[in-house]
């Protein structure tokens, strides 16, 4: 039998909004929502309203497996990208905390690069 508590990973960037709930040791995946998978338009995928909608789904999903306990781990992009999550990451947690799930603790995941590589784009950065 499956153990009560699972990890909700949010990889929240400025494009799209992605949500999985794992188990503990995050071999087994029990459910997953994108942003795509919530709207039609792509311009969309990364607003609070589509990640609140997520983690609604996600919350349910749990509750019907009988898991009432989380952790959650929040990404962005990272590495010679953004550092910051995007906007729909605080509206994802929102919704967990809102849908009953007991929250144990939300860590900050984001690859940070020590002595990075060079940032695409060129010397004079990209020209629009």
């Amino acid at each position: 039998m499956r153990g009560k508590e699972a990890i909700v990973h949010i990889y929240a960037s400025y494009n799209n909004t992605l949500v999985t709930a794992t188990d503990i040791s995050g071999a087994e995946t029990f459910c997953s929502c994108s942003g795509g998978m919530i709207v039609k338009q792509d311009r969309n995928e990364s607003s609070p309203q589509t990640a609140m909608k997520c983690g609604f789904r996600i919350a349910s999903e749990l509750k019907d497996i009988g898991i009432s306990n989380i952790h959650i781990k929040v990404r962005a992009p990272g590495g010679n990208k953004s550092q910051t999550p995007g906007p729909g990451a605080q509206a994802c947690i929102r919704a967990l905390a809102r849908s009953g799930l007991n929250i144990g603790r939300i860590e900050e995941v984001t690859p940070r690069s020590h002595d990075h590589c060079r940032r695409k784009g060129g010397h004079r950065g990209r020209r629009v």
